[in-house]
């Protein structure tokens, strides 16, 4: 089976998970390992830099590809520009194959065309002016390709951050250039995996990592390590993942939690709790949780991960929307962990970007006032309500904590946590997001 044509395919099918869509691409194509690793890369890439491929695609093409044509295009910059290991006879070759195999005859001269004008232009190192240079590569372009971003700096993070505009903007007026560009090239980046000691000692799961090949390195929290992501398919055959003994989880999302402060004998409410995570979390600390997720698929999710940790039996899984069905003011602590714009971690989950807008936010916003609601409904007199997000945008995290407390009087703040993503730290990637705890009176 030809990767390029898989890889175009899914790039078309307009996904809301492209990643996902790809792996079961890859499962029933029965791809080898390397084809699988390429596939993903291709479309992993082509969501991290997709502002970068569409500007470069019209360049180089003149304007005369459409998006038919631009997506082979692109998987051949990718390839030329942004992988290592693919001679550019190679990349020509078979992005033209590829066009030819899905539209035909006359559109692959244009692949072609596009693709040698580019490689023609491509230039070894950085010339320091950023209209040319491509970032995190150490390859520019013989004449501007981008625009200044001293004159036009929403813009050109588009075009060369492949970060779009509405997220710039509100980023720069937030924080300033330096952190929003900062920001926008760490998602450029597949950041490292996050892996949480669940059983025996850190430095001992460390040693057992190095003895199959995995470099995991510390992270900051006492329970992380992490592997790098280009291991990911590696990791899960190793007997510390397989036995429960390890599991993948950011230490933001551990830290969001550890905030329920989770107490022996509680009974704690965990809604939107796939793939679970958190949920795992809280039933390690002695208590029973009740689990609830939309769907089959979300619970099943949950239940693999359980069983693999064997917590099972400390969790009751449950299938609703909020707190349907649920006694009122019968739980401890509920844990609300909300439906979000994902723009703390755009670097494990690239395509959430392309589908951030106003219209996105506003609907984001009505679940999760709907969530904390209905998650207060549930907690006990003296109990504890804890909201949290992978968003680093106040209207979903503090603006939405003071709403509801303000329509809500009988809770109080009691603690934060609040973090922006840091892929590029000594003991990172951090990903970014928020969590806050609330008391009820």
């Amino acid at each position: 089976m030809n990767v390029r044509v898989l890889a175009w395919r899914v790039l078309r099918a307009h996904h809301a998970t492209p990643i996902r869509l790809a792996e079961a691409v890859a499962e029933r194509a029965r791809l080898s390992g390397r084809d699988r690793r390429l596939l993903l890369t291709l479309v992993g890439i082509e969501l991290r830099r997709r502002g970068t491929l569409n500007t470069l695609v019209r360049h180089f093409s003149r304007g005369q590809a459409d998006t038919a044509v631009g997506a082979h295009i692109a998987l051949g910059l990718i390839q030329a520009f942004l992988l290592d290991r693919i001679p550019d006879h190679a990349v020509v070759a078979e992005s033209v194959r590829a066009c030819r195999i899905t539209l035909g005859e006359r559109h692959g001269r244009t692949v072609e065309i596009a693709l040698k004008a580019a490689l023609g232009s491509r230039m070894r190192g950085h010339t320091n002016d950023l209209r040319r240079d491509l970032p995190l590569r150490d390859v520019a372009f013989a004449n501007a390709i981008f625009h200044d971003p001293k004159e036009h700096p929403l813009l050109w993070a588009e075009e060369a951050l492949s970060m779009p505009v509405p997220l710039v903007k509100r980023w720069l007026r937030r924080y300033g250039e330096e952190t929003a560009f900062t920001l926008a090239r760490g998602a450029l980046e597949e950041p490292d995996l996050s892996v949480r000691v669940v059983q025996g000692e850190r430095d001992a799961v460390m040693t057992e990592l190095a003895s199959v090949g995995l470099g995991a390195r510390l992270g900051e929290h006492a329970r992380i390590v992490l592997v790098p992501h280009r291991q990911s398919t590696q990791l899960l055959r190793v007997p510390a993942f397989r036995e429960g003994r390890i599991t993948i989880q950011g230490e933001t999302a551990l830290r969001a939690a550890e905030l329920v402060d989770a107490r022996p004998g509680e009974r704690i409410l965990d809604l939107c709790a796939a793939p679970g995570g958190k949920t795992a979390v809280l039933a390690a600390a002695g208590v029973h949780v009740v689990a609830r997720d939309v769907d089959e698929k979300r619970v099943a999710r949950i239940t693999n991960t359980l069983e693999r940790l064997q917590l099972q039996s400390n969790v009751t899984l449950s299938v609703g929307r909020g707190t349907e069905g649920l006694e009122p003011a019968s739980f401890d602590a509920v844990l609300v962990d909300a439906p979000c714009s994902n723009t703390g971690v755009l670097g494990k989950r690239p395509a959430a970007r392309w589908r951030f807008s106003n219209a996105s936010q506003t609907e984001l916003g009505a679940i999760q006032t709907a969530l904390l609601a209905d998650g207060a409904r549930c907690v006990r007199p003296g109990g504890r309500l804890v909201y949290s997000t992978c968003s680093i945008e106040p209207e979903e995290n503090q603006r939405r904590v003071k709403a509801f407390l303000e329509s809500h009087p009988e809770f109080t703040l009691e603690a934060e946590l609040d973090a922006l993503p840091q892929t590029r730290q000594p003991r990172g990637p951090m990903d970014g997001g928020y969590a806050a705890r609330l008391r009820r009176a």
